[in-house]
């Protein structure tokens, strides 16, 4: 007799919007925990884990095809103990099981659907399964039915293959990683200009030189490899990086991955042109080109940069951010079952709305009768407004305040359609890459209410988010007053990044002290064996079949990228000798792997050149610190140290014995030797390139 669940299953006491969503299905899903792992030994059944995220289309695909199906779920609840898990949420246990199944078929994805023994160790796994047989893919019913039937009949089997895939898991840690340097080798020999040719080169290699980005369709934003080449032409003068570079942030300002009434960037595009994005948002994905575009309008000044970034901050702020401060991590895709139809229009609704300004608002838009994907219109720009313009006889100015108004009234119509889900959980990291982009955009544009919008998530995350009585610790995921599971890796790197940028912004040292706290702990609770390296996850946690080291950097930082670029950081403003030697450890051993896939390894390949070029260090002394340390941020300096304070400060040698009665200097030093101090920036601005 099958077992048909109709009420409420285990999911119901979640705060995830995810695991809230399949709260109500007949399946008997449980959440990641001991209730559902001991229930399985006891019962000697196989585990179903089924991962996803509130704004994964192909997720609500199948829910409604297979996990809202009775039968379906009939046979999920008498062969298997069902877990749902939120990969936001449990970014470890994703990453452990996505790489599992990638290692068993070649592919991966979300919704991530494996199946393991009742030791928690993966035997089988696929992403999407139909709920008949298409795709060249078993419908979802056989693969129960298949693995439900081997697991009884051929177990030992699939004891060994799950025994024999749960060491490559553990052995794939040190997947690019070298020997360590020998003792004595000078950074000059270990870093080399030859080795930031060869990244540029094999970058441009993979660039798409009309429509920009990298790769091939899907495409993503890429914005790890576009700020490096920005900076390898700030550092060696080369047209070509800059021009790729910025080729890939137009089209896509001017493609549908950008919402061009709205404001902020979705997830990619499907195609090579940046036109039909996969509609979702994440906070990550702005935070990340909000970043970029900072770094672009500061080498040059391009208003279309800082539109862009007050565009995308202001979706941030109005649809994005807690009544407290803290910003939600994603919108959705779909909206009343129907990916991308709250951002879409037909030619005859923008006619209705415009009334006379619609024809030429249709042009430029690529608005039209038959529409441009799926009968309907996504907002692009073929043209861009100048050229346009010079078309139509207009005057550039004229055209963009009729464009404005135009995009206004769309807006208000836009409004009032049903909106995408909102997964208004807060995640302690991708807040931190948020905060970071604030810190970024106060820097490049001057708007203080950017500073204020950082200041008052950081605020947010110290009160709601620290463990209470574990010092420094936190945890990863807030939501409805409750915090849960303890951060990781790449939770803290962000934190501490964004920490040091919030002092850069503010001239608040506390910002500082924090962050070299934080640094301690993670030294202490997150190194490897060799003392090189960190773990994903903090040590003692005891629910992962494998404590895994991530170096790539994907859609977000690698958090041991990231700690290698803050102990770099740190060991600068704290004269912390050990701090310092790590990171270059770090990046000489994953170096090679760094040049032959710079793609993949984007914030390295970024940290590679600025070991190569050096990092100048500015300390401002005096009364007036905060305003010169803001007049630095009129110029494009990426490989900087900057610390202010109004009097010397004990412990910080940048900012030892620099006082002098009456006067705000500025010095400008390189492993702390220092050149004679000067009253601005512009002083010395020739010699910080």
């Amino acid at each position: 007799m099958l077992e048909i669940s109709c009420e409420v299953n285990k999911l119901a006491g979640e705060t995830s919007p995810y695991l809230l969503q399949h709260a109500n299905n007949p399946v008997e899903w449980y959440p990641w925990g001991e209730e559902a792992l001991q229930r399985a030994m006891q019962e000697n059944k196989p585990i179903l884990v089924s991962i996803g995220y509130a704004a994964c289309h192909w997720c609500h695909v199948m829910e409604r095809e297979s996990f809202e199906d009775a039968a379906t779920a009939g046979i999920m609840n008498q062969h298997f103990i069902n877990i749902k898990i939120d990969r936001e949420e449990r970014p470890d246990l994703d990453h452990i099981y996505m790489d599992a199944v990638q290692a068993m078929t070649g592919a991966g994805g979300w919704p991530l659907n494996v199946f393991l023994t009742p030791d928690r160790k993966p035997f089988y796994g696929g992403t999407y399964f139909p709920p008949v047989k298409a795709f060249n893919r078993p419908s979802w019913k056989e693969v129960l039915l298949a693995l439900s039937q081997a697991f009884k009949e051929r177990r030992s089997d699939i004891e060994q293959q799950a025994n024999t895939l749960t060491d490559h898991l553990a052995q794939s840690n040190q997947f690019g990683t070298q020997a360590p340097p020998l003792p004595g080798i000078p950074k000059e020999e270990l870093f080399t200009r030859e080795q930031c040719d060869t990244i540029f080169s094999n970058i441009l290699s993979q660039a798409d030189k009309t429509w920009g980005g990298f790769g091939r369709a899907p495409k993503f934003p890429g914005t790890f490899t576009i700020q490096y080449l920005l900076r390898y032409h700030y550092s060696f003068n080369t047209p070509a990086a800059l021009e790729q570079a910025l080729l890939s942030l137009d089209k896509m300002l001017q493609g549908g991955i950008y919402d061009q009434l709205g404001g902020g960037f979705a997830r990619y595009s499907t195609d090579e042109k940046w036109l039909v994005p996969h509609f979702e948002k994440m906070l990550y994905d702005n935070a990340l080109l909000v970043d970029t575009l900072c770094e672009a309008y500061q080498l040059t000044r391009n208003e279309t940069y800082a539109a862009a970034i007050t565009h995308t901050l202001d979706f941030i702020a109005r649809e994005m951010t807690d009544s407290q401060g803290g910003f939600y991590a994603a919108l959705d895709a779909d909206s009343e079952g129907v990916e991308g139809k709250f951002y879409v229009w037909s030619k005859a609704e923008v006619a209705a709305v415009l009334g006379e300004k619609a024809p030429l608002f249709c042009e430029f838009y690529d608005i039209t009768e038959e529409g441009n994907w799926e009968e309907q219109n996504i907002l692009w720009v073929r043209q861009p407004l100048a050229g346009f313009a010079a078309a139509k006889g207009m005057d550039p100015a004229a055209l963009e305040a009729l464009l404005a108004t135009c995009r206004q009234q769309l807006m208000a119509v836009r409004n009032l359609r049903v909106r995408p889900g909102l997964d208004d959980k807060i995640l302690l990291g991708w807040n931190a890459l948020m905060i970071h982009a604030c810190c970024q955009a106060y820097a490049a544009l001057g708007n203080v209410h950017y500073l204020e919008m950082a200041t008052r998530a950081m605020n947010f995350c110290w009160l709601n988010m620290q463990q209470p009585g574990k010092g420094p610790a936190f945890y990863h995921t807030y939501k409805a007053g409750s915090a849960r599971y303890p951060a990781f890796l790449d939770d803290y790197a962000c934190l501490i990044r964004a920490l040091i940028a919030l002092q850069e912004v503010s001239g608040n040292l506390e910002w500082l002290m924090r962050a070299r706290e934080l640094a301690a702990f993670v030294i202490t609770h997150f190194s490897d064996e060799t003392g090189t390296y960190f773990y994903y996850t903090i040590e003692g946690q005891q629910d992962v079949i494998v404590r895994k080291k991530e170096v790539y950097d994907g859609a977000v930082p690698s958090g041991n990228a990231l700690m290698a670029a803050n102990l770099r950081y740190l060991s600068l403003v704290f004269d912390e000798r050990t701090w310092g030697t790590r990171p270059v450890n770090m990046m000489a051993r994953l170096a090679q792997t760094v040049v032959r896939y710079p793609t993949s390894f984007g914030i390295w390949a970024a940290e590679l050149l600025q070991w190569v070029k050096g990092t100048k260090e500015l300390a401002v002394v005096g009364k007036d610190f905060r305003a010169r340390m803001q007049e630095a941020h009129a110029y494009y300096i990426p490989f900087k140290v900057l610390l202010g304070a109004e009097s010397n400060q004990p412990g910080m040698p940048l900012l030892e014995q620099r006082e002098q009665p009456g006067k705000t200097l500025v010095y400008m030093c390189e492993n702390y030797h220092c050149i004679k101090p000067v009253f601005y920036i512009k002083e010395i601005i020739n010699l910080i390139k």
